[in-house]
């Protein structure tokens, strides 16, 4: 039987995927009992390479009493048409469809189709023929493993075909092509959105460097090789019971970048100081220097402890920013309540037995990070 397609333009410029198919019976034939459901035939899809497998089907019609409304053959009364639906139901027989057309790949992505509209009916034609019409509407669902069912695209397509009304054999291989178009639709949609949606990355891969740069005049980024001098306190001496005091704190800039379905999230860490936030006074000495690089030193191992806290399997791809964001503000806040203690606890380098036990751990600290 020949097959004739045609797009018209009202569906062409709303449903751009809308195939609009017309199929003519080649031969007439003896019309089949239509009191029996129509079974659907598989459809083998070549997809290569197939992006996912039907998970489940979920019947969402208004009315699911039947999918197609056929007109019996010529003389049986009454001659209206009658309720067939597919054997087994709407979702049964779809996800018996889908899963014997579509290639066995159990790694693929889980998906949901929930059928919107799904319906064929048939008015009398003259000269003894019968006019069909097939109107589907499917939503597909990535069923994600750990979290909520992710809305992908949704799937219009319609057929109109022409038989004699002595021969219904054309019915089941028109649904069949069009339902058979939406599943290699989704997968044309997922091959193209896989490198384009965050959405439907699989993981999330971070990776660090340290900002090591000291081309601002202002901030001063931690670099072993580079301590502090006391040229970086450029702050004006304020009145109190010590001799400087330093400015140091840690931020991060993350830069997502999606492929092979991985989002690769570049994180640049900065350990600074900032110089004019820093002072001091006219009793500085190399003793109260190396007590404020201590200072820094300590915001360095907590930048590398957050660092180490943000890995792959703490990120999720739906809320990767939130919680490294929050990841942040522990550590902060940590970074904070250490150089309190550790003022309180050498009295801001006075102390000198207990600044030497400081000393002691933040090297030890140091080296185990591989910073020294």
């Amino acid at each position: 039987m020949p097959i004739h397609f045609r797009l018209p333009n009202f569906f062409q410029q709303r449903f751009p995927w809308l195939l609009w198919l017309l199929v003519w019976p080649l031969a007439a034939g003896r019309l089949p009992n239509t009191d029996k459901p129509l079974t659907l035939r598989p459809e083998p899809l070549a997809l290569q390479p197939p992006t996912f497998r039907v998970a489940q089907v979920r019947d969402e019609r208004p009315d699911r009493r039947a999918v197609a409304w056929l007109l019996p053959a010529p003389g049986t009364n009454p001659a209206t048409p009658r309720p067939i639906d597919l054997q087994g139901g709407a979702a049964v027989a779809l996800q018996q469809f889908a899963t014997q057309s579509l290639p066995s790949q159990p790694s693929t992505r889980a998906v949901r189709v929930r059928i919107r509209a799904l319906r064929i009916t048939e008015k009398a034609a003259p000269g003894g023929r019968v006019e069909g019409e097939i109107q589907v509407q499917l939503a597909f669902d990535w069923l994600r493993p750990d979290a909520a069912p992710l809305l992908l695209t949704e799937y219009r397509s319609g057929a109109r075909y022409g038989r004699l009304a002595t021969d219904a054999a054309v019915v089941e291989p028109a649904l069949r092509q069009v339902l058979a178009g939406g599943l290699r639709y989704l997968n044309g949609w997922l091959t193209r959105a896989a490198e384009q949606d965050a959405r439907l990355a699989t993981r999330v891969q971070p990776t660090f460097r340290y900002d090591q740069r000291q081309t601002e005049p202002d901030t001063l980024f931690y670099d072993p090789a580079r301590p502090l001098a006391w040229s970086d306190f450029t702050g004006p001496p304020r009145a109190g019971n010590f001799a400087a005091a330093v400015f140091p704190g840690f931020s991060y800039q993350g830069k997502p970048r999606l492929r092979n379905g991985v989002i690769e999230l570049d994180i640049t860490l900065q350990v600074f100081v900032v110089r004019s936030s820093s002072w001091v006074g006219p009793g500085k000495n190399a003793y109260y220097l190396a007590h404020e690089q201590r200072h820094f030193d300590l915001v360095k191992l907590v930048a590398e402890r957050f660092r180490r806290s943000a890995t792959a399997d703490s990120l999720t791809v739906e809320d990767y920013n939130s919680i490294l964001q929050r990841q942040y503000l522990r550590s902060f806040m940590e970074m904070n309540r250490i150089q309190e203690r550790y003022d309180a606890e050498t009295h801001h380098g006075t102390n000198a037995a207990a600044q030497q036990r400081w000393d002691q751990q933040i090297e030890a600290d140091l080296r185990r990070f591989g910073e020294r």
